[in-house]
């Protein structure tokens, strides 16, 4: 090709895919006709002068669902493709990614248990309607009083209920109470026993995993002994439903748990659908404890953090 004609090639090719010209514009800046900018352009493709490479990230997302389910022996993974890795994104993706897989799986006779959290608030609100016949959904733990009410355990059990046209159970007690004693009393009340039977029996669990950010709702909830919190904050990377584990999965603290309200996190690993939804960056070890522990049997999270908790494991492993 003809020096004066390389250059007009690239020229042409710089002003439409670098400072986005149409080829009138070009045409008009070259001197040239518009099916002469066209064959430019044509050119600078044809002789790799121009490139162009489509990333598709439904493709990354598909190798990494495959990849989670192999390497943590998961029923199933979902990877929602999250745009940026800020928090308040990440969720909604996720949400909107765990709202539509459970939409897809629910039937009738199914009883879903929920916990709560900004995660799961985020996946109650982008349910979409399907009405289910003989089916209920169920508080799987209790609550914080002082909890935004964004997070609101009763709003979100509210919301799975109104998506699916299903009565709702609410757990109106504390995460966690004083002393074991308290507990034991509660349990013997026939109503709290009912609820509390139904999250153990409900074939359908949708949960998600705690941090220890210095925002986080329980830390901050003085739910917890001057002791324990330091105990809970040198051993757990997260809790599930209130409960705390360490990076094994295992129960960090047990007199802590003895005095916590709701299903207890042996009882995910019965479920046909145990569903942990959870990603982000302060996530990563929680969610990573969780599946150790083999509290989940399906995981949705987004892409950034499967690929973190990949490399985890890879890590671990050598």
């Amino acid at each position: 090709m003809e020096n004066d004609k390389i250059k007009k090639v690239i020229e042409a090719a710089k002003l439409y895919y670098q400072l986005d010209y149409s080829q009138n514009q070009i045409a008009d800046a070259l001197g040239v006709s518009r099916p002469t900018v066209s064959r430019l352009l044509q050119q600078a493709k044809a002789e790799g002068i121009v490139t162009i490479e489509i990333k598709d990230p439904t493709e990354d997302v598909e190798v990494l669902r495959n990849l989670l389910k192999e390497r943590f022996e998961l029923k199933q993974a979902v990877v929602a493709f999250t745009p940026t890795y800020e928090d308040s994104i990440v969720k909604k993706y996720i949400g909107q990614a765990a709202a539509s897989y459970l939409t897809e799986i629910v039937k009738d006779g199914d009883t879903i248990g929920a916990s709560w959290g900004s995660t799961m608030y985020q996946v109650a609100l982008q349910l979409k309607s399907k009405s289910l016949i003989n089916s209920y959904v169920v508080q799987l733990n209790g609550g914080v009083s002082d909890a935004d009410v964004h997070i609101s355990p009763s709003e979100i059990v509210h919301l799975f209920g109104k998506a699916f046209n299903i009565m709702p159970y609410f757990m109106y007690l504390p995460a966690i109470v004083d002393h074991i004693l308290v507990k034991q009393s509660m349990m013997t009340d026939r109503h709290i026993r009912r609820v509390m039977d139904m999250g153990k029996s409900a074939n359908i669990a949708v949960f998600t995993a705690g941090s220890l950010t210095p925002d986080s709702v329980l830390i901050n909830s003085n739910y917890f002994r001057e002791d324990e919190l330091e105990i809970v904050k040198k051993k757990a990377v997260g809790d599930i439903c209130s409960r705390y584990y360490d990076s094994n999965g295992e129960m960090c603290l047990p007199s802590l748990d003895e005095r916590t309200v709701g299903i207890e996190l042996a009882d995910l690993k019965n479920k046909e659908h145990s569903i942990l939804v959870a990603g982000g960056p302060s996530k990563i070890n929680a969610i990573y404890g969780a599946l150790k522990g083999r509290y989940g049997n399906t995981l949705v999270t987004d892409q950034i953090t499967a690929k973190a908790l990949l490399k985890k494991l890879e890590q671990q492993e050598k």
